[in-house]
């Protein structure tokens, strides 16, 4: 049987014309903290934490809007296969490093669409000059397409319903949102475009 140990220096040796060596550092050490997963509750996320770190000491300082974890639990059935396969196919890493930059490169996609997100819902807060909630309901309206009085509610607990209603009312006003429905059942959609 071939060890961890006796494939590594190969696996860096290519990976080091590929990848930067401190994140390779990331895939092996969450093979090598856990070459038999699961273990006993809490060290999935702790090795999941170091390989985070390792990417951070690395100089990927995604200022905490990702986490790999979130890729991990979205896709836990490929999570266990990915790390069983290494075992299965005697510690060859390919498989689990396919996944992990899968993981990290889906991880950079959402980030990225959330930053486009902040961008745009910035640009329309400081163009139309709208007020905290209503920059809250302009990024909820960006990520779901439409929002009802209840959500915009659930997110300013402290704010009267009327006050919300005026808000919304002043983002159809401004021609940021339009209003479909009546009465209760009314929901906002965003009519601004592009930028």
């Amino acid at each position: 049987m071939v060890t961890l140990r006796e494939t590594t220096p190969s696996v860096e040796q290519f990976f080091s014309e590929w990848v930067r060596p401190a994140n390779l550092g990331a895939y092996r050490g969450r093979l090598v903290k856990q070459p038999n997963y699961p273990f006993v509750d809490g060290n999935g996320r702790t090795s999941r934490l170091l390989s985070t770190l390792c990417l951070y000491r690395a100089g990927y300082d995604f200022k905490r809007l990702f986490s790999i974890s979130e890729y991990y639990d979205r896709n836990r059935a490929g999570f266990y296969a990915a790390l069983q396969g290494v075992r299965e196919q005697r510690m060859d890493l390919t498989g689990w490093l396919d996944f992990f930059v899968e993981g990290l490169a889906t991880q950079m996609d959402e980030v990225t669409e959330r930053g486009k997100r902040a961008i745009r819902r910035d640009v329309i807060a400081r163009e139309y000059a709208l007020n905290p909630r209503q920059v809250l309901a302009v990024g909820r309206l960006l990520e779901m397409a439409e929002l009802r009085i209840e959500e915009l509610a659930a997110l300013c607990p402290d704010v009267n319903r009327r006050t919300l209603q005026r808000d919304l009312q002043g983002l159809v006003q401004q021609g940021v949102a339009k209003s479909v429905g009546a009465a209760r059942a009314v929901r906002y959609k965003l009519r601004i475009k592009g930028l």
